[in-house]
């Protein structure tokens, strides 16, 4: 059998077996008892120049074909998101770029596309509340113009400029005025950009969650939901029973999404404590994990689709501890981890990434990644992935004897 070697945090080496190919099956269609988005990540051109600070030179080809791979699968796509590196290397030019090409992407493919919308294409640090107010809508129009569904985001400018509550209150009431159709709004927590702490004019998720409730419930037609990315699965439960009817809960939750995706239905899966009465009994997913997981992912929700749960928790249970390492401290980090099963699945012919991110994690958290792949069917191609794994280790100067090259 075929072997992995790994590498630990003290420099030493092991092998594990390598694990063939899970052999899921792709759907027919899109996936029915969920709705769910993987989150992107871009491909840079090999020879380009992105390093920290240059703006991004995306290999377009390797970026919208990653793209098609998610459709094949069932899944819709989550583009120009913090996983495609806003604010960490994809800059406001690459950003429109690729939300018009993801757009018709997904018209080619009959896709379904949802793209961020953000004021990060303001230079200035600190702007005013209006200012704030008009770059949002500078972007919602933009997204809307090239037919994507937008996903209002978590602004850095407004995070600085906001006072109170109430500046929350106001800029979400002026933004989703002009919508010309339902958005997503996104909570980012502070463990994937400190820049937001105290985001919707509280510190305190419970203090935070009444304030976007009220903006939901100001706009119940302009919200088709919302993504909670706090990693704590507590906080999304809370708000997900409070949501007004029409408006869906998509998980963010990279640590937690086994049990809230499967909720009620997979009642053997690790889940917080939620009201059996609530309609809602569930979560959708907009996740960054799922970019990495795409067939797992995948043939766990077509278990769904078969009303088999059992089946469900046992191909996506594993991947949960994948997840986890990829998304381990500092999180914001775990686009790397992203771009590197990426690379290891064939999807990509180079690990590099925009602004020179391919460094931000060590050898041994990479190697526990493989690990954890390989462990829980992650890895597509597993023998392209054990010959590129153990080429970076050559590369890196660790000898790899006796096992497949």
């Amino acid at each position: 059998m075929p072997h992995l070697t790994l590498l630990g945090v003290d420099g030493a080496t092991s092998q594990v077996g390598l694990v063939e190919a899970a052999g899921y099956t792709k759907p027919d269609g899109p996936l029915r008892s969920r709705v769910a988005y993987a989150a992107a990540h871009v491909v840079p051109k090999i020879a380009a120049d992105n390093t920290p600070g240059q703006p991004a030179d995306v290999d377009w080809d390797a970026t919208l074909d990653f793209r098609r791979a998610v459709y094949s699968w069932g899944l819709g796509v989550a583009d120009a998101m913090d996983t495609a590196q806003r604010n960490m290397g994809l800059d406001a030019a690459a950003t429109r770029e690729l939300i018009a090409r993801s757009a018709e992407v997904a018209r080619d493919e009959g896709g379904s596309v949802v793209v961020g919308v953000n004021t990060d294409h303001v230079d200035d640090a600190h702007i005013s509340i209006d200012r704030v107010i008009d770059a949002y809508k500078e972007q919602l129009h933009y997204t809307e113009e090239q037919g994507a569904g937008p996903v209002l985001m978590a602004s850095r400018h407004l995070a600085r400029v906001a006072e109170s509550a109430d500046d929350y209150r106001r800029v979400y009431r002026e933004v989703l005025g002009s919508a010309g159709g339902p958005v997503v709004l996104h909570w980012l927590g502070t463990a994937f950009d400190p820049e937001l702490e105290g985001y919707f004019g509280a510190t305190d998720w419970r203090a935070a969650s009444d304030v976007l409730l009220e903006i939901i419930g100001e706009n119940t037609d302009k919200v088709a939901g919302v993504k909670m990315s706090l990693l704590d699965a507590a906080s999304e439960v809370s708000v997900r029973e409070r949501l007004p009817e029409g408006v869906r809960m998509f998980t963010g939750d990279d640590f937690n999404y086994v049990g809230l995706i499967g909720g009620a239905s997979v009642p053997d899966a690790a889940q917080p404590e939620r009201d059996p009465s609530s309609p809602r009994q569930h979560s959708d997913a907009l996740l960054g994990a799922f970019a990495a997981l795409a067939p797992v992912a995948s043939a766990a929700i077509q278990a769904l689709d078969a009303g088999d749960p059992a089946r469900y928790l046992e191909v996506l249970g594993p991947t949960e501890e994948l997840s986890r390492q990829i998304f381990a401290a500092p999180t914001f980090y775990y686009k790397t981890g992203v771009a590197f099963l990426s690379w290891l699945n064939g999807h990509q012919p180079a690990f590099q990434m925009v602004g020179g991110l391919h460094s931000a994690r060590s050898l041994p958290h990479l190697s526990r990644i493989v690990e954890l792949a390989n462990a829980s069917g992650a890895l597509e191609k597993p023998e392209l992935a054990a010959v590129r794994w153990h080429g970076m280790l050559r590369h890196n100067g660790l000898d790899v004897p006796g096992v497949l090259a």
